[in-house]
This record gives structure tokens, sequence and C-alpha cells, in this order.
């Protein structure tokens, strides 16, 4: 018997399917071949059709269960992991009024700063445990001022992991960490926060029915089944956004656990008892997948925007370049990249700037000397370092910091970076070979709620490696703070 489980990106939509008695990986894979495109009509928009995600989510399971040679009978559960923070709007008959607004979309930016001052931090901290930001509530607030016509038409919002859950089931339904991703729990009060709704004079009744993670959420009905080539009345049991389910993917459920993310955007994702640190708006709270009421699970996320979308744009616009041969090459320049510095903040509004969008900086080239290899490594560093900034970021919100740990994939895969990050935080980074979507089919079989068994069994079937702290840090304690005042000087200058 088997699980699947479904990781939908901003990239790509990935599939796993995994044996239901062991976790044993069968099958990974990702539809299209090539990325899923952003549709970016302003600077700073960022907007996909979920028609397209459900189109490859039902493409990748086909393709996984043939290319497996297994029986499609056979799988008894989905689990589901999507792009954060996210915003779908469907009408009465549950299509799309228009294209989802995605996690890295910033045009809602200056409706949660309004909304912050207005409602007040003390409000806005004690129950939402952040400011509203440029999230989920206010993005549908800019529909209502925006586009009123199509707002007119709302039946539900959704996360886009709700769509999927929809497409499958044929039920409107989303769960707490859902909410509370998007601004919409409130956790001292434990439910709906609908005094943000009334804020934003958006009505209560556009939420959809809450469900618990790890029970039956809803079942296939015959067209989600003959669609996606699933078994019908299989359940769905679970979903979460991609950063709490590569926590949960990476056994990091307990404070002092961080689970690291090197792709499109970089993360450190910490897991807390606490309930709102210092109160920074540049670290967010979300509810944790195995929160509780009377154990409440925090996870603390610092998002850096311009991580590895960075790099790829270096690949795409440096000829016919791959991964490891820009790896192979910047591992050749001597650390510092000779006075090279890449501030790499180019994907929109970066929250640990206080929403600020910086831009990627590349500074000090000298013609005569550097090379494509001095870009590579000094981009590499650059990543690296707003990640040891965030860092800094987590540990001033009172984050507790015990054990780091990373999937074995894209940045990751640098020794240049992890020896980077490693040695200037000062805490070994364990590496997993797992990845979103396995994570997601696995969280299927935690229907019996044994989180110890779970978590043993990715440590003893999962560990790749761990990169150690490098005894001769005094390098790349340098490059750091040259990196780091050249970032302050931009920042000033951005005020």
């Amino acid at each position: 018997m088997y699980y699947i489980g479904y990781d939908i990106g901003s990239s790509s939509v990935k599939v796993a399917l995994v044996e239901a008695a062991t976790g044993k990986k069968i099958i990974v894979l990702h539809e299209p071949q090539n990325e899923m495109e952003i549709v970016s009509l302003h600077a700073d928009w960022a907007e996909q059709d979920p028609e397209i995600w459900w189109q490859h989510i039902c493409t990748a399971t086909k393709r996984a269960i043939r290319e497996a040679n297994i029986e499609a009978s056979k799988i008894q559960g989905v689990g589901i992991s999507y792009q954060m923070h996210g915003l779908v709007i469907v009408d009465d008959a549950c299509n799309p009024l228009r294209n989802a607004i995605i996690w890295c979309d910033s045009r809602a930016v200056a409706i949660g700063d309004k909304a912050f001052e207005e409602i007040g931090a003390e409000k806005c901290f004690g129950h939402l445990l952040n400011s509203p930001g440029n999230f989920t509530a206010s993005k549908l607030k800019w529909v209502k001022e925006n586009e009123p016509e199509i707002y007119s038409k709302v039946y539900k919002y959704m996360l886009p992991g709700d769509y999927i859950a929809y497409k499958l089931t044929g039920d409107v339904t989303t769960t707490k960490n859902g909410l509370s991703e998007g601004m919409l729990w409130d956790y001292k009060e434990n439910k709906v926060a609908d005094w943000l709704l009334d804020y934003y004079e958006i009505d209560e009744s556009l939420t959809p029915v809450i469900v618990e993670n790890f029970t039956n959420q809803g079942v296939l009905n015959e067209k989600g089944a003959k669609e996606s080539g699933l078994p019908n009345g299989i359940p769905v049991v679970y979903r979460a956004g991609d950063q709490p389910n590569n926590a949960l993917a990476l056994n990091v459920l307990n404070p002092g656990e961080v689970a690291a993310t090197g792709g499109t955007s970089g993360v450190f994702y910490a897991v807390s008892e606490m309930s709102a640190g210092n109160k920074s708006t540049r670290v967010n709270n979300f509810v944790h997948v195995n929160y509780e009421v009377a154990k409440p699970r925090i996870g603390k996320l610092l998002n850096i925007n311009g991580a590895g979308i960075q790099y790829r744009w270096l690949r795409n616009n440096m000829g016919d370049e791959t991964y490891e041969s820009m790896n192979r090459k910047a591992s050749k320049i001597d650390i510092g990249s000779d006075g090279v510095v890449v501030i790499p903040f180019g994907n929109g509004a970066e929250r640990m700037f206080n929403n600020k969008n910086i831009g990627t900086h590349f500074l000090n080239l000298n013609l005569n000397i550097h090379s494509s290899s001095h870009l590579f490594r000094a981009s590499l560093e650059g990543i690296a370092f707003s990640f040891v900034y965030g860092m800094e970021c987590l540990k001033d919100d009172n984050a507790t910091i015990g054990v780091i740990r990373a999937g074995n994939d894209n940045l990751f895969r640098s020794e240049i970076f992890s020896n980077t990050v490693a040695t200037l935080i000062g805490h070994e980074i364990e590496i997993y070979n797992t990845t979103g979507a396995v994570g997601a089919a696995r969280a299927v079989g935690l229907i019996d709620g044994d989180f110890e068994k779970f978590g043993s069994s990715i440590t003893t079937n999962d560990h790749v490696m761990t990169f150690l702290p490098l005894q001769n840090k005094e390098p790349y304690v340098q490059a750091y703070q040259k990196w780091k005042q050249e970032l302050e000087l931009i920042l000033t200058y951005k005020k």
C-alpha cells in the first residue's frame, strides 16, 4: 500500500509515492519539465493560474503511477504541501475568478502597513503574532479595492493547497495553519480573526469550513479521481504550507529545531513554544503542523525572497553553464571573491528589511581581474550571507537555535554555500535526502499521531551528511562584515 504527496511550488509541482508501512520513497518527480510561468503584469506583481497547478498534478500523478509500476488502487491517502500566503478566489461554481496572487507578489504591502498602524501593534502581535503585512488577508483586501466587479462574485477565498484539495474532493475547506499564514487566525481566541476581516470589510462567510490535519479532510470524488488518476474515495489527510511541511519532512517539530530551505527563496523556520518573541515585523509566526492549544508549537519564519533565484538568474544569463559547472568554477576563487560583493535581493519586498525592496547589486567589479567565476562565488556567498543576516534576526526575536536541518537539494548541494553558513552561524547543518512531496506523503501516516516514530524513521533513513563549522573562520567573518557594510549603506540609502 502507498501514500501520495504533492508539493505545489511556484516553479513546479512535485509528486512523491511512499510505502505506507515504512515511508520508503518509491518515486519522486516533477511537472512541468521546465519551470511554470509566473505572470508579472506590473513591477512586484506575481500571479499564476491555479488551473495550471491542477493540470500538472494530474499529469505528474499519472506519470508517477506509471513509472513506479504500481496499481493506483493501492494508494490509500493524499497529503498536500503548497506555496504559502497565496490567494485563490472562486465563484459559487468554484471556478477561479482571476489568477492566484502568489507568495512573492508585493502589491498589498501598503494595505498591510496601514492596517498595522491603525489597528495597533498590541492587537496584531497579541492575536495574529504578526503584522497583517503582505499576506493573504491583505491581498484579498487589494482585490476588494481594485477589482470590485471580481470581488462581488467571490464565494470563497482559499490558500493554494485548499484549492487543490477542492479539485480532488469537491469540498471547499481550509486549516488553522493555512489561515494563520494568511493572517486570518486569532491565536488568543483560537478562531478566525473576524476583527481583521471586519476592518478590511470582508464578509466572514467567505472563509471556508475549517478541517483538522492528520484526519480525513474529505474523500476523492468521481471527478477528482478520474482527472487525477487516483482511486475514488481515498481521503485527503493533510495539508500545510511549504515551509511548515518542509520542517515536518526534516523532523523539525520541537523547540530549538530549525529547518532551512535554499530554493527560489531562502528560509529559516525555527520551531518555538513562545508565542510572540520580541514582536518583530521581520520574523513571522505561524501555527506549526503539530500545534495544539494545550501544547502550542509556533513556526518562526525568516524569509529571504532573493536567494536561489539569484543563482538561477546567473545560470540563465551566462550561456551554457550548469549549476555544477558554476559551483566548480566558484570553488577556484578565494573566500571573499577578491572583493566582489553580491547583494541578492532582487525578488520583491523583503520582510527582514521591513518590506523594503532593495534589489540586486553587483559591487566592486574590476573589469581587469574579475571573471564570471568571481560572480558565481560572490553570488553563493551573498546568498549565504543573507542567511547569516537572517539568523541574526531570528535570534533577536528570541528564537532558540539547537539543530539546523536542510534538504539535500538546491543551494545546500553547494559546499561553498553550506560551509559559509555553518561556519558563520556556528551550528552544524544536517543534510537529509528528502523533499516536501515526500514529507507530505509520509504525513498521511500521521493519522496515528506518533510523531516520535515518524521522526526516528527520517533520522535513520534520510540523513546524508553534516556540515560542521570550519575551524578557520576569520576569512569568512571578514567577507561577511564587508558584505554587511555594503548592505547597510544600501538600506540607509533606501530609507
